[in-house]
């Protein structure tokens, strides 16, 4: 037994025992995890390895695992001109009391921290050579081609998850279609982002989705420090000036305005000025 979880229930990596998982995995990979070392979130939990690696494991439902699989991680090791840790490989099982399956998968290390939490209060001051290798992944994904489909927050990312979740907030009769799609990491955020050497991580939602969708992902997550939000729009002015940057704009502050809206969130009011200039400019495009 992996973990003791009542069926139906949601599972919190944070809180639930997962001794059993990270032996299992030790065993399959070969290897020893830090104890130290273990960061524990939602839905995953890493750790480092006595060989200087990293593994990553990860429980989703089945549902959640739609017809490409879940080998994000395995799948953008082909991807060129992108900086990502190397991944190494991986073991996969199927949950023996649960409707879910378990993925760990081992890359090399990062080459410096987590750039700070998904969404930051604080301007990381980030150099100019950061900015450049940030430009220079980004583009060169947006020019690779594949066939899988953006998974953010696990959900596929499809032309009516676009226009349900931009009418929840902005009711109406705004046109919403989606002009231009291509590969996105899905999951951008600074969090996923290590620095002062730049390198993106944690693959697993990557595919094809709106142009814009990772600028516009970054920027809601700098709205609490404004000169970081403005350094990402000018960093991605092509995409923010896109009419598919400013659609996924809306789409991702719609997210954080729509009927779930924390009333303390900094963000709020940012987003919704910005919310309010592109609902214009869409109308009279």
């Amino acid at each position: 037994m992996t973990l003791s979880v009542p069926t139906g229930h949601s599972v919190d990596l944070r809180v639930q025992p997962v001794d059993e998982t990270l032996d299992r995995v030790e065993r399959s990979l070969q290897t020893r995890f830090d104890p130290n070392t273990v960061v524990r979130k939602r839905r995953s939990v890493g750790a480092r390895t006595n060989r200087d690696t990293w593994v990553r494991i990860e429980r989703r439902h089945l549902s959640k695992i739609n017809d490409q699989g879940w080998n994000g991680t395995e799948c953008a090791a082909r991807l060129k001109g992108v900086s990502q840790p190397v991944w190494q490989g991986c073991v996969v099982w199927r949950d023996a009391d649960e409707a879910a399956m378990w993925r760990a998968d081992e890359t090399e290390l990062l080459p410096g921290d987590p750039v700070g939490t998904a969404v930051l209060s604080e301007d990381p001051k980030l150099p100019d050579e950061w900015w450049r290798a940030f430009n220079s992944s980004l583009d060169a994904l947006a020019a690779q081609n594949t066939s899988r489909v953006a998974t953010p927050d696990t959900e596929s990312i499809t032309q009516t998850l676009v226009t349900e979740t931009v009418h929840s907030a902005f009711p109406g009769s705004l046109d919403t279609t989606v002009e231009q799609w291509g590969p996105a990491h899905a999951d951008l955020n600074w969090a996923n982002m290590s620095a002062p050497t730049f390198c993106l991580f944690d693959w697993e939602d990557w595919g094809n989705a709106p142009r814009g969708l990772d600028s516009a992902s970054l920027w809601v997550s700098s709205l609490a420090v404004p000169n970081l939000a403005d350094r990402v729009r000018r960093e991605r002015h092509a995409d923010f000036a896109s009419r598919d940057g400013k659609l996924m704009t809306l789409f991702v502050c719609s997210k954080i305005l729509g009927p779930d809206a924390h009333p303390q969130d900094p963000r709020l009011d940012p987003a919704r000025r910005m919310a309010e200039q592109i609902v214009r400019d869409l109308q009279t495009d």
